[in-house]
């Protein structure tokens, strides 16, 4: 048996979304800016593609929706095109410790060219409290980013009231929701915020295809230069075919996303239930409730979480130990850091991220198979082999 939990990491494309997108690699192939009948075509299945994913967002124009190729270029679009808009009225940013590498790294890259970027700290259960970023932010701060969920612990930050706080003091408020649009419910108007990013291949629709929402009237430097296509903001032929197929995959994730929430729930449950009852020296990184109900981040007391992984693969089951994006970085993930958490403890936290294909069978496979290889790379590490199975 083969057993898939990194849904966190990128999704199987829906067979609905290929069938939605096949046309435009073939008959419908035309360029989205040329002016005959077959760019108009195409023109026309890339504006009701934006339509139906502003929809989705609840967003009031369907020209606030922004394609880009992922949600790396979306956040980077957001943090920097933001702060180089408002730099003549201030250059503090503020984000957190936890945020993906995208945008700690976009803030880094801020800083090195004269901004001053505040990374706010998250408690031990990875949560971070408004009350913090009221006092953080200051007279020149014009940015504020903060991640909907994260991506490692799925703990769930309080976006709304954050938006409301940057709307007060009139900053821009900037959040990556790659891993709660189709899992939680997401409103742009509700949620206050006027840069918001998903991306395709987290919700069973292709890679390469990304959506960066601007609230009309807000202010980016575009961060790629050439044609005016997607209103000046991002300039490079429009990748229609994707486009096509996100919209049908944000589609399908929001008509199932109740009944799936509450079915992961119960297998995300049930799975680390099992683990924590079962195997002595473990511990849940995150909180318990404020997170998404696919995620279980699991730290197991004398176990590199690297060596766990490597066993578990050797037995079918794909996991991950911190983010894709770090994959083959050995060092301790930034998120597990930042909550306290000691690397040379706890060795790091193994993440099981549950979605669509995930039966109660592969939960209790992963049950049967845990135990004794935890045991073995606890032993191996004792004999002294470094913990490698």
């Amino acid at each position: 048996m083969s057993i898939y939990c990194d849904y966190n990491a990128t999704t199987p494309m829906r067979p609905e979304v290929l069938d939605a997108m096949r046309p435009y690699f073939d008959s419908r192939f035309g360029n989205a800016s040329s002016s005959h009948s077959r760019g108009r075509e195409a023109k026309l299945a890339l504006e009701e593609a934006r339509e139906a994913i502003a929809s989705a967002l609840g967003a009031r124009e369907k020209k606030s929706v922004i394609f880009v190729s992922g949600g790396t270029e979306a956040n980077n679009l957001a943090v920097k095109g933001a702060a180089w808009a408002a730099r003549e009225r201030g250059r503090h940013i503020v984000t957190s410790a936890v945020e993906h590498r995208a945008v700690i790294s976009a803030c880094r890259a801020l800083g090195a060219e004269g901004f001053e970027v505040t990374c706010l700290a998250v408690d031990a259960e990875g949560l971070i409290d408004p009350e913090t970023v009221k006092r953080t932010v200051r007279t020149d701060t014009t940015v504020i980013s903060l991640m909907h969920a994260n991506n490692e612990t799925g703990v769930i930050f309080p976006i709304a009231e954050i938006g409301q706080l940057a709307r007060e003091r009139g900053i821009v408020f900037h959040s990556d929701a790659v891993q709660t649009f189709g899992r939680l419910p997401v409103d742009v108007e509700a949620q206050g915020v006027e840069l918001l990013t998903i991306s395709g291949h987290k919700i069973y629709g292709p890679k390469g295809i990304g959506v960066l929402y601007v609230r009309p009237g807000t202010k980016l430097v575009p961060q790629i230069h050439g044609g005016e296509q997607e209103h000046g903001v991002r300039a490079g032929t429009e990748n229609v075919a994707a486009a096509v197929g996100m919209a049908c995959a944000a589609r399908l994730a929001l008509e199932s996303m109740q009944i799936e929430r509450h079915r992961l729930k119960m297998l995300r449950d049930r799975l680390e239930a099992g683990i924590l009852g079962r195997i002595t020296g473990t511990r849940r990184n995150g909180d318990r409730d404020q997170r998404l109900s696919n995620t279980s981040n699991i730290s197991f007391q004398g176990v590199r979480a690297d060596s766990l992984l490597v066993a578990l693969d050797l037995e079918g089951v794909e996991v991950s130990a911190g983010a894709a994006c770090a994959s083959g970085a050995l060092e301790s993930s930034h998120v597990l850091r930042a909550m306290g958490r000691r690397s040379e403890i706890d060795g790091g936290g193994i993440r099981f991220s549950l979605g669509a294909g995930t039966t109660e069978a592969e939960i209790d496979r992963i049950l049967e198979l845990l135990p004794p290889l935890v045991e073995r790379v606890r032993a191996a590490k004792v004999e002294g082999i470094g913990g490698r199975v």
